[in-house]
């Protein structure tokens, strides 16, 4: 009878505790304008970080004490609260691929995160197409990155998804704004990515190819979105102070979603400490430097101008719906670009059949030291097609993405989804399927892409490394152009060489994207002629 008294007092106290913090949640939200005159008195080194370890150590209390409803002692939750996971496996993604493999559905439960996680097409497809409007990206993640993206298309749902995916779609499906991507990305290779390659093919000096496709991507989509050359790519490899805001907005974005509970972020927000005070001074800097632009575009006229901004400048007025909608594009187009070049030359660094290969073909379908001239000409480059498919096959930029559901339902395989759970896919742990990819799912192998030497594409449910369905990427077919061109320009030219053999997994960093953990280092040789 006590312990019944003491359960029943137990859970009165934790509902009791999660309507105050649900209410004390909404006070930070709403409240953080009023944080001025506290910040100033909160910046000392010492108070700060006394202040985050009194909140970090409140959530950890928290869960402690509350663990009737917070706590599991399934297999699965107890390796993720213990993180024991890791004396297996260097990344999360690792350990999610070898529970998912095990799983008899492909579908996992991580009660303690109220995540379901599958790896199987037909769930897939019941997301992102049959049950679309049950599957939102929901109002959890569009709090995370409301500061960073605002109003975006990959921040909403409902009516503004869907007019900015009305404007988008027209936009990009231009002719000529495809031009316009493809001679951004050329000029780029020409004048800056060639010249820095040059410059380090003598005296086996290293070369970190993540940062210098992070600055090559975040040059192209500056320049295609903007209008804007933020010259990362210079010689000197300068530091940008518009790019390191946006990794630093991108990283502690990304961080809030890795919190114990939101409230922890919430209290760091309100008191401005922390990461949320270096997210809060990066995504001013990004402000600033958007409002400057519409503002000059604005004085000085945009309707002969080609970037995307300008073009959306025409049908909207309100500023920082314009901001919002561009800095999801400058994030898609720059994070997800970088990281399917590092995964590529990744890959092939153990793999001189297939540098040999795409050689080959290129000097075929353009002719011996002949470039690219137009976009018409990739059509016809299908090997080196598959190569870039099975690259992000293995290793794709965006491993997981999740959604909210609206109302219980049922997924295909039987799993029961209760309102309010989030659900993930995750294309990483499905590009390592067996039963999806066959006995060498782990194998770099381009030719499972061609028949009768043409590219063949997959079920997109299959493969949504470009998601599917109603939110399929609108940017695909420019993205493709740009990790196209880069590839074949530099492995015509020079000889790429990893520092380290690739015969290891890659250890990746939180992000958005998936990103290595210490970056690529490779050392460049020209090929003699």
């Amino acid at each position: 009878m006590y312990r019944d008294g003491m359960h029943h007092t137990l859970s009165n106290v934790s509902e009791i505790v999660t309507r105050c913090i649900g209410r004390l949640s909404d006070v930070f939200d709403t409240g953080t304008r009023y944080i001025g005159t506290l910040s100033d008195v909160c910046e000392t080194g010492t108070m700060v970080e006394f202040i985050e370890q009194v909140i970090s150590d409140f959530s950890i209390e928290f869960v402690a004490r509350m663990r009737v409803k917070l706590w599991c002692n399934c297999e699965i939750c107890h390796a993720y609260i213990t993180t024991s996971w890791s004396s297996q496996f260097i990344n999360l993604c690792d350990w999610y691929t070898h529970l998912l493999k095990k799983s008899p559905t492909r579908t996992i439960h991580i009660h303690v995160l109220g995540n379901i996680i599958t790896s199987n097409p037909q769930n897939v497809e019941y997301m992102l197409k049959t049950r679309f409007d049950n599957y939102p990206k929901g109002k959890t993640f569009s709090t995370i990155l409301g500061d960073f993206l605002g109003r975006g298309i990959f921040n909403v749902d409902g009516d503004l998804w869907r007019f900015q995916k009305r404007m988008s779609s027209l936009e990009l499906g231009k002719v000529s704004i495809r031009s316009y991507a493809f001679e951004v990305v050329k000029n780029e290779i020409d004048k800056r990515l060639i010249p820095l390659l040059d410059e380090y093919k003598q005296g086996g000096v290293l070369l970190d190819f993540q940062d210098v496709f992070r600055r090559f991507s975040f040059d192209c989509i500056c320049r295609f979105s903007f209008g804007l050359d933020p010259k990362c790519l210079e010689s000197s490899l300068p530091i940008s102070q518009f790019a390191l805001s946006f990794d630093l907005a991108s990283k502690f974005s990304a961080k809030r979603a890795m919190t114990t509970s939101p409230i922890v972020w919430k209290i760091k927000r309100f008191f401005n400490i922390g990461s949320e005070k270096e997210l809060r001074e990066a995504i001013k800097v990004i402000n600033i430097l958007a409002q400057e632009v519409i503002r000059q575009k604005r004085k000085l006229g945009f309707s002969n101008h080609r970037d995307l901004l300008s073009r959306f400048m025409g049908s909207i007025s309100d500023e920082t719906y314009l901001r919002d909608i561009v800095i999801s594009f400058l994030l898609a187009g720059r994070d997800t670009i970088a990281s399917a070049l590092t995964s590529f030359f990744y890959v092939i660094g153990n793999h001189p059949e297939v540098t040999k290969a795409i050689r080959e073909e290129a000097n075929r379908v353009l002719g011996t030291n002949e470039d690219l001239t137009s976009c018409e000409q990739m059509s016809e480059l299908h090997y080196l097609q598959a190569c870039i498919y099975e690259s992000m096959r293995l290793y794709p930029p965006i491993q997981f993405d999740s959604k909210f559901c609206l109302e219980d339902d049922y997924l295909p395989d039987g799993t029961y989804v209760k309102k309010g759970t989030r659900v993930t896919y995750h294309p990483y742990a499905m590009g390592r399927m067996e039963v999806l990819w066959g006995c060498d799912a782990l194998e770099f192998k381009p030719q499972r892409w061609l028949k009768d030497g043409v590219f063949v594409q997959e079920n997109p449910f299959k493969y949504p490394v470009f998601q599917g369905g109603l939110r399929v990427c609108l940017g695909k077919e420019m993205a493709l152009v740009e990790l196209k061109s880069v590839a074949l320009s530099l492995l015509r030219r020079f000889h790429v060489e990893l520092a380290q053999p690739c015969h290891h997994i890659p250890r990746f960093s939180p992000g958005l994207t998936a990103s290595f953990n210490g970056g690529l280092l490779v050392s460049v040789r020209e090929i003699s002629p």
